[in-house]
């Protein structure tokens, strides 16, 4: 039988594993959004060199940086929602934790007073009236 302390202390432990989940996509999504962000910028200056092939085929260039520029904002949009996300497993994981923590401070106290109780319960007397 697992107690309450044991099951919040498990809980806090998952609730920190989906926070840190969400700051890894999150700071993935951020990646990507840079990634396409250069390629962007990549393609733009490859398009204004006089031996560039845009002259040939303009529209293939023209596709390709508008859709990094898609994929930047995508990327962006997407580590947006998932701050959102890393805001609310945070407040999770602190809710969880306070409640962990006054679980445990509760039975510490509690195992203290019954350490006292069992010690005067044990005391024997001593002097001249013991028998």
């Amino acid at each position: 039988m697992t107690t309450r302390q044991q099951r919040l202390k498990k809980l806090v432990a998952v609730q920190e594993q989906l926070k840190a989940l969400h700051e890894t996509r999150r700071a993935t999504l951020l990646a990507d959004a840079h990634a396409a962000e250069a390629e962007a910028r990549a393609l733009a200056e490859r398009f204004d060199e006089p031996n560039s092939l845009s002259g040939l085929f303009p529209d293939l260039y023209n596709r390709r940086i508008a859709g990094a520029v898609q994929r930047q904002q995508q990327s962006l949009d997407d580590a947006r929602r998932e701050a959102g996300l890393v805001a609310a497993a945070t407040a999770r994981a602190n809710m969880v934790e306070r409640a962990y923590k006054e679980v445990s401070r509760r039975d510490e106290r509690e195992r203290s007073d019954r350490d006292r109780l069992d010690l005067i319960a044990n005391r024997r007397p001593t002097g001249p009236d013991a028998s």
